[in-house]
């Protein structure tokens, strides 16, 4: 299994209600059934308690396979990202794990 991972910086802009109830909804619809599960965590704190938490959100994606994400998400790459600037002006980092233990 793999998980997709997006992190989001903190910004100016980040409706976290959209973000959760519309694009990660919208995601979801998209890839079909080729999608395992999304998470979505809500950056609080850093490692010391009270700090600043490096992400506002981090967005989470899990497949099969990178072959799958692949052709799912492919198709709809265009209007998945045509709709990020709805909810943040940050630039969002992708990166794709190997789920080995848990």
């Amino acid at each position: 299994m793999i998980r997709v991972s997006i992190l989001y910086p903190p910004s100016e802009k980040f409706d976290q209600d959209y973000y959760i109830n519309t694009h990660m909804k919208m995601v979801a619809d998209r890839v079909g059934d080729a999608l395992i599960k999304f998470e979505v965590d809500k950056g609080l704190s850093g490692a010391a308690p009270g700090s600043p938490a490096p992400y506002a959100a981090v967005g989470h994606l899990y497949f099969n396979s990178v072959e799958e994400f692949a052709q799912a998400f492919g198709q709809h790459a265009g209007e998945i990202m045509a709709d990020v600037p709805n909810f943040t002006d940050a630039q969002g980092q992708i990166q794709i794990s190997e789920i080995v233990a848990g």
